[in-house]
């Protein structure tokens, strides 16, 4: 079965300042959570899959990356301290402790699988408990781009029709993109992660399809092209953009118009720089 992205992870100094930005995109943005080890996130959701923008909380106690296990609040506190942007991919999982069995197997990350519960709300205030368990990998010569799989325990206490309803009209994530300096180099280790192999390649680009979406992997080059100046270190492969759909293009040109939002319309699509989005360019293309 094709892996479809779950969702991807947008790190920030300031999380009320990036919420309060994307709100201004046109998204619903969910309230604030802190998760057991204390980084704390603010969600955008779609149908089967969100945005997690995510800071590291006051008195966080984040423990450190060991030879058996990852670290996820290491990874976003170590990525934080060089820069903001897109920190990390994740596909989904039907079974993460079978996932992770696999990853070491095919040599892409020999890590134990990592289980977390933490509260919810519904629209109308009352809590539920959600549950996650991830499996982590590890792409070499990487430490800018982290890639996990996640699995859900109580998805009717997590995805809900009501958070997904935005204002300008987003109905799904539908691609990541990923800057690097040699694309080949990443062909065996995104083969092994996400299960398929890549389509047609343009000179060195890489893409692989997954259920609804894809991860195109590009030359800086030819990702500066696309979305004008990235903000990424250009000699290790880095996350420098995300693709969402909206039913109607032109009235989110209008959106971002009036919200005083700088953008690029270039062919069908509309860029949002990643100077002016914490890091990471976002472009919304029609349905």
């Amino acid at each position: 079965m094709t892996r479809r992205i779950d969702h991807h992870v947008v790190a920030v100094q300031d999380l009320d300042q990036a919420g309060h930005f994307y709100q201004r995109l046109g998204f619903q943005v969910g309230s604030r959570n802190r998760h057991p080890w204390g980084t704390e996130n603010r969600i955008i959701q779609f149908s089967g899959s969100f945005i997690e923008l995510i800071t590291v909380g006051e008195g966080a106690a984040i423990a450190p990356h060991s030879n058996s296990a990852f670290s996820f609040g290491a990874f976003v506190q170590d990525y934080l301290r060089s820069r903001e942007g897109m920190a990390m991919l994740v596909l989904d999982s039907e079974d993460a402790k079978a996932d992770a069995a696999l990853f070491a197997e095919k040599g892409i990350g020999s890590f134990e699988p990592f289980h977390f519960e933490r509260s919810g709300r519904r629209p109308d205030g009352s809590e539920v408990k959600v549950a996650f368990t991830l499996a982590f990998t590890s792409a070499e010569r990487s430490p800018r781009a982290g890639f996990f799989v996640c699995q859900q325990h109580y998805p009717e206490n997590f995805w809900n029709p009501e958070f997904q309803r935005h204002d300008n009209q987003a109905t799904r994530i539908s691609s990541v993109t990923l800057a690097a300096p040699e694309p080949e180099r990443l062909r065996d280790f995104l083969n092994a992660f996400t299960g398929v192999q890549p389509g047609s390649s343009d000179g060195d680009d890489l893409s692989f399809r997954l259920d609804g979406g894809h991860i195109d992997v590009l030359t800086p080059d030819d990702a500066a092209e696309i979305y004008g100046s990235i903000e990424a270190e250009l000699d290790q492969p880095s996350f420098v953009a995300f693709a969402i759909r909206v039913e109607d293009i032109q009235r989110q040109a209008r959106w971002l118009d009036a919200a005083e939002i700088p953008y690029q319309h270039i062919g069908s699509r509309l860029i949002v720089p990643a100077s002016a989005a914490f890091g990471v360019a976002i472009a919304f293309e029609p349905t």
